[in-house]
C-alpha cells in the first residue's frame, strides 16, 4: 500500500499554498473582516483562474476529475491560512454533492457556474439543537408534483455570498437534498456573527414551495448522507492545517521569546505542552486522512469518520489553548494573528458535533456492531 501523498495531491496543495501565501496576509484578513461577508471575493477569483476550484471536481462539472483526497490537501492548505474562502462549502460540498447527484440541469445550472467562481454554494446542515444532519428536523412535503419546505438552519457557513442552499429535509421516504435559491419566496437569511467572524447565517425556510427539479438525486438518505460525510472530513482537513500552523507560529515563539535569560521553549513545562501539541497534530493528521481513503474507497467507516471529528475537536482544543497560552499576554490580543487561529479551532471543534457528540456517535456503532 503506498501511503504518500499522491503528485496530484502535492502539486494542488502547492499551487493553492503558494496563491494563499501571497494573497491572504494578516493585512487583507483583516479588510475582509471589516467588510462583514467573511468572504474574500477576489482571493477567491483568483483561485478559480488557477484552477485550484475547479481540479478536485468530475469532468462532468467542468473539473479535473481528482477526489476527495485532493480536495482535503487544498482545505489543509487553506487552514494554514486561515484563508476566508468556501471552498469546502462551495467545491466539496456544494457543486460536489451536485456533480454526484444531480442532473445534467441541474450540473449546467449551478455545478458548471461554482467551479468557475460564478456562484457561491454552500450546504445547510447544521440545525438548532445540535442534531444530527442525516436526519434533519426540516421537513419537506409533497404539494402535488412540487415540494414544501419548512425548517431552520443555523450557524450555514457561506451564508452571506451563498446564491444557491443545499438544505437537507426529511420526507416521508426519507432525507431528501432540496437546491434552495436565496431569491426563492420564504427563505429568509440573517446574517449570524460566529467565533471566528462573519460570513455565516442563519436561515429560515416558512413553506418554501420548490419544483421537482429542485430534488437533488432521490429521497433516500443518500445525498444527505454524502453530505455529513464530506463535511465532517473537510472540517477535519481544514483543523488540520489550522493547528498545523498555530503549532509552527507557537514554537518559532517559543524559541524567540526570552525570559530569565533563555528562551522559554527550554523550559520544561513550555517543552512539554509543545510535544503534547505535536502529539495532537499528528493525531488530526492520521485519523482524518484514514478516514478520507475508506470513504472514497467505498469502505464502512462510520467510526472512522466519528474518530477523525473527536481528535480534530478534542486535540483542536488543546493544541489552540496551548498556542494562546505559550504566547502569553499577545496570545489573548485579538488584533495579534495568532488569534484567527484560535477562533478557527474553535469553531472547527463544535462545527457538526464535538467530542463528546462523537464518542456518542462512536459508542452508538460499537453497540450496534456488538449486538449484530
Amino acid at each position: 500500500m503506498e501511503f504518500a501523498p499522491t503528485q496530484s495531491q502535492v502539486e494542488l496543495s502547492a499551487l493553492a499554498a503558494s496563491i494563499l501565501e501571497d494573497r491572504a496576509t494578516p493585512e487583507r484578513l483583516a479588510e475582509v473582516e471589516r467588510d462583514g461577508e467573511g468572504f474574500d471575493a477576489d482571493l477567491w477569483a483568483h483561485l478559480a483562474t488557477a484552477g485550484v476550484i475547479g481540479a478536485a471536481l468530475p469532468e462532468s462539472a467542468g473539473g479535473d476529475g481528482f477526489g476527495l483526497a485532493e480536495q482535503c490537501s487544498v482545505l489543509t492548505a487553506i487552514g494554514r491560512a486561515v484563508a476566508p474562502v468556501p471552498y469546502l462549502e462551495t467545491v466539496v460540498l456544494g457543486a460536489g454533492a451536485i456533480a454526484r447527484f444531480g442532473s445534467a440541469a441541474q450540473i449546467a445550472r449551478w455545478a458548471v457556474p461554482a467551479v468557475t467562481g460564478r456562484l457561491i454554494i454552500t450546504a445547510a446542515l447544521a440545525e438548532p439543537g445540535a442534531g444530527d444532519p442525516r436526519a434533519p428536523s426540516a421537513r419537506a412535503e409533497r404539494a402535488g408534483a412540487a415540494w414544501r419546505l419548512s425548517g431552520t438552519k443555523t450557524a450555514v457557513s457561506a451564508g452571506v455570498p451563498a446564491g444557491l442552499f443545499l438544505i437537507p429535509a426529511t420526507t416521508d421516504r426519507g432525507a431528501a437534498v432540496f437546491c434552495v435559491e436565496r431569491a426563492d419566496p420564504g427563505v429568509t437569511a440573517e446574517p449570524q456573527q460566529l467565533v471566528d467572524g462573519p460570513g455565516a447565517v442563519s436561515l429560515v425556510l416558512a413553506d418554501v414551495e420548490l419544483g421537482g427539479d429542485r430534488l437533488l438525486g432521490t429521497a433516500d438518505g443518500a445525498a444527505a448522507g454524502w453530505l455529513a460525510d464530506r463535511a465532517i472530513i473537510g472540517i477535519c482537513a481544514h483543523q488540520l492545517g489550522v493547528t498545523e500552523r498555530a503549532l509552527e507560529l507557537t514554537a518559532e515563539h517559543a524559541r524567540n521569546r526570552q525570559q530569565f535569560g533563555r528562551a522559554i521553549g527550554a523550559f520544561q513545562a513550555v517543552a512539554q505542552r509543545l510535544a503534547d501539541a505535536y502529539i495532537d497534530v499528528e493525531a488530526i493528521r492520521l485519523t482524518m486522512w484514514q478516514a478520507a481513503w475508506r470513504l472514497e474507497a467505498g469502505l464502512q467507516c462510520e467510526e472512522e469518520i466519528a474518530t477523525a471529528k473527536f481528535w480534530a475537536a478534542e486535540g483542536g482544543h488543546r493544541v489552540a489553548h496551548t498556542a494562546v497560552h505559550i504566547h502569553g499576554g499577545v496570545g489573548i490580543d485579538a488584533s495579534h494573528p495568532l488569534h484567527r487561529y484560535f477562533t478557527a479551532a474553535k469553531r472547527n471543534e463544535f462545527n457538526l458535533g464535538g467530542a463528546t457528540a462523537q464518542l456518542r456517535r462512536l459508542g452508538a456503532a460499537i453497540a450496534g456492531g456488538l449486538r449484530e
